[in-house]
């Protein structure tokens, strides 16, 4: 049964740092692309970026590039969403996300299938 269980979110203030930890479980964690999805009040799911089985990230969500940056551990099972200089529009439920299927290199936000139950990060002025 796949678990994925997020943590690391809070309260921060603008310009501050965040890394989040998403813990897998169930499933060949190396074999899958994992990702960091976040859904703000009133709006859709977004996807903010994703890394491959092979380790190498994918396009992040343009309001996030240069600021966010996703890696794995292979070792630990776990993937990480580093959030440096945190704005009041990052506020949101963070969520981690796997592929539906195995050894994906292409990721778009159709391609995964579990989700997390979230973590709050909220960002104040």
């Amino acid at each position: 049964q796949v678990e994925l269980v997020e943590s690391g979110g809070g309260l921060v203030q603008a310009g501050g740092s965040l890394r989040l930890s998403c813990a897998a479980s169930g499933f060949i964690f190396s074999n899958y692309a994992m990702g960091w999805f976040r859904q703000a009040r009133g709006k859709e799911r977004e996807l903010v970026g994703g890394v491959t089985w092979r380790g190498v990230s994918t396009p992040y969500a343009d309001s996030v590039k240069g600021r966010f940056t996703i890696s794995r551990d292979n070792v630990k099972n776990t993937v990480y969403l580093q959030m440096n200089s945190l704005k009041p529009e990052d506020t949101a439920v963070y969520y981690c996300a796997r592929s539906r299927t195995q050894y994906m290199g292409v990721i778009r936000p159709i391609d995964f299938g579990s989700w997390g139950q979230g973590t709050q990060v909220s960002v104040s002025t």
